[in-house]
């Protein structure tokens, strides 16, 4: 796969220095973030793309086949059959991440394109979950353990790896460019072994980061997980997966419904 030849190139996170909408909670200023760490290189020619049609937007990422191939070739077949298209982002966790893929809305399913057999844990010590990471969601525990049509986009703020966690970091044998990453960025170093990052946000990250703003209520099964309200709703209207650079912004948003005749 091509890569770009510059060494070092931002991942242009906008600036965001505006409220959420919705949930009253600061949205995070991200500056660019500079690295040459793969998931910071801008996308090349051809690479493989996901666009995301959302209600708050478009969202792009670049997948990684060669570094997590059954976590893409399920994320991208799911997707050319329209299995999402429709679903919701059901879990809306601010500072740490917002998750969907579940065509029930409620969070506790999911599918596989292997009959919905789940795929095994992909981890590579070269994609991290940093901020804008597209990972796929695993089941805990059980005979099911695995992945399935679950995801979810790292959130992390920046400054939320500190000094601390950085020293832990390089103990655990983290190259120096993926501690300034991870400080840069910010993100969720524990997940590095316990997830399978397939991509990241090149482009729409705020349209990420309002995913995480909006008003959220508890579970109602008691646990930390926070569902967005009925009225701040996110709604993924459709998944394109195509190589870089992809449709024209706007070119794969749903149509506007078109208003019944007056009787």
């Amino acid at each position: 796969m091509k890569r770009a030849a510059a060494a070092c190139i931002a991942l242009l996170f906008p600036l965001l220095l505006c409220a959420c909408a919705g949930g009253g909670r600061p949205a995070p200023a991200r500056s660019a973030v500079e690295s040459g760490e793969r998931q910071f290189t801008a996308p090349a020619e051809g690479d493989l793309i996901a666009v995301f049609d959302t209600s708050l937007g478009e969202v792009r990422a670049v997948l990684y086949p060669d570094a997590a191939p059954m976590a893409v070739e399920n994320f991208a077949g799911l997707a050319r059959t329209g299995y999402y298209d429709g679903s919701i982002i059901w879990r809306s966790e601010y500072g740490f991440a917002v998750q969907g893929g579940d065509a029930s809305g409620a969070g506790n399913g999911g599918s596989t394109i292997w009959s919905n057999q789940p795929y095994p844990l992909e981890a590579s010590a070269e994609l991290r979950h940093y901020a804008g990471a597209l990972c796929a969601a695993f089941a805990a525990g059980g005979e099911s353990e695995g992945g399935n049509s679950q995801f979810y986009f790292v959130t992390a703020l920046p400054g939320s790896v500190d000094s601390a966690m950085q020293d832990e970091l390089a103990a655990n044998g983290y190259t120096e460019s993926q501690i300034a990453a991870y400080a840069a960025a910010g993100g969720l170093p524990y997940l590095d072994n316990t997830d399978t990052v397939f991509g990241q946000v090149y482009a729409g990250m705020e349209v990420v980061d309002a995913m995480a703003c909006v008003d959220t209520v508890q579970a109602e099964d008691g646990s930390d997980t926070h569902r967005p309200t009925e009225e701040d709703t996110v709604t993924i209207y459709s998944v394109t997966v195509t190589t870089y650079p992809g449709p024209a912004a706007g070119e794969t948003a749903a149509p506007e419904a078109t208003p019944a005749p007056a009787e």
